[in-house]
């Protein structure tokens, strides 16, 4: 049996009527970039979100960046994120020309609450806090905000793996936070392509964004601001509304049944569970599992060798990639002993919402079955 990370020819089976139509829809429209389908898809995003905006943008690394810049952090100020995350987090501070300051992250992985107390106490002119709801878990947003407020900085949300997750009741973007969504193909949103969207919270960072995603322009050849070019297509919208989120809330939920059945089969004493803050709440973009990393790399070939797609996220600490340190001294706070540990640990096991339970039950069978 071969269970891939993840099955689009079945995404396509199932979906492909209503991304065909879609398609059709938008190309007899003659009307290709910046048109009603954005303008619906964002309506209509907005509305399962539970957010008064959403701007739909190229990708969740240019959302994050724009909202950087909508509240003004750029060049000289200090943006505190975890260590442990896809590049793109670190890549849209340096973009807005900001400083990524890091520190540890807790046991599931997320921003650790004391570390960035600590992170603040040494650098108290921290400007934001943009933590990255890794695995599709959400972080400590209450005691993360609460932080930001004692020291007068801003909390941003990344929130490219955690779509529809929520943490003992808050959801993305509450309390008025800007949250960045990616629509990368894996994600548990995502597009036959690239594409992202920010929330946003008031008619004015609304307005700011939709002109800084098209060059800065608020009125047909009137530049003024300087903005990107990064605009979700019509296409892409139009699948998102038809095909996609009309489905997400489904597969959220088969993403938490499957999660749930393999926290409470995989039994072997060498594979560490992940299960989060909020195992119920989250939004299973990834499922996580620990192995010492004297025996990480014997047990990715017995899986692969079983057929089974298992996968490494993130086995590099950011502030350890040459694009950071070949060009200046990472800022550091503490030591990143835990980031550190499940960076070398970490594997990820297939789920996604077209995993059958024959495939899930191989894959805790085949687990379990591992002779160290």
């Amino acid at each position: 049996m071969k269970v891939l990370p993840n099955t689009f020819d079945r995404l396509w089976t199932d979906c492909s009527s209503d991304i065909l139509a879609a398609v059709e829809r938008v190309g007899a429209s003659g009307w290709y970039i910046l048109g009603k389908e954005v303008v619906a898809f964002e309506a209509a995003l907005a509305v399962w979100a539970k957010t008064p905006y959403v701007v739909g943008v190229a990708n969740g690394m240019d959302a994050l960046e724009i909202a950087f810049r909508i509240r003004g952090i750029g060049p000289g100020d200090k943006v505190l994120t975890t260590p442990l995350s896809a590049f793109p987090t670190a890549l849209s501070i340096l973009r807005a020309g900001a400083t990524p300051v890091y520190c540890d992250t807790d046991k599931h992985g997320l921003l650790d609450v004391a570390a960035a107390e600590a992170a603040f106490a040494s650098h108290p002119d921290i400007k934001a806090i943009a933590p990255v709801h890794l695995y599709g878990h959400l972080a400590d947003m209450n005691a993360l905000q609460t932080l930001a407020d004692k020291y007068g900085a801003i909390v941003f949300e990344d929130a490219a793996q955690a779509i529809g997750a929520t943490r003992h009741g808050i959801q993305v973007g509450d309390n008025g936070r800007m949250a960045s969504l990616s629509f990368y193909p894996t994600k548990n949103l995502g597009v036959l392509g690239d594409g992202g969207a920010l929330l946003v919270h008031t008619e004015a960072d609304n307005t700011v964004a939709q002109a800084m995603r098209n060059y800065g322009q608020t009125a047909k050849y009137v530049h003024d601001i300087p903005g990107l070019n990064s605009r979700l297509d019509e296409v892409h919208a139009a699948t998102l509304t038809d095909a996609f989120l009309p489905r997400l809330s489904d597969w959220l939920k088969t993403r938490k049944r499957i999660a749930k059945t393999y926290l409470e089969n995989i039994t072997h004493p060498a594979v560490t569970l992940m299960p989060g803050p909020d195992t119920e709440g989250a939004g299973w973009h990834l499922f996580p599992v620990l192995v010492d990393i004297e025996k990480r790399d014997a047990f990715v070939a017995y899986l692969q060798n079983a057929g089974i797609g298992a996968a490494l996220h993130y086995p590099i600490l950011m502030p350890e990639q040459r694009a950071i340190t070949d060009y200046s001294t990472p800022v550091i706070c503490g030591n990143l002993d835990t980031a550190r540990r499940i960076a070398n640990s970490e594997v990820s096991l297939p789920i996604h919402p077209y995993l059958s339970e024959e495939e899930q039950a191989y894959v805790i069978a085949t687990i379990n079955a591992w002779s160290e």
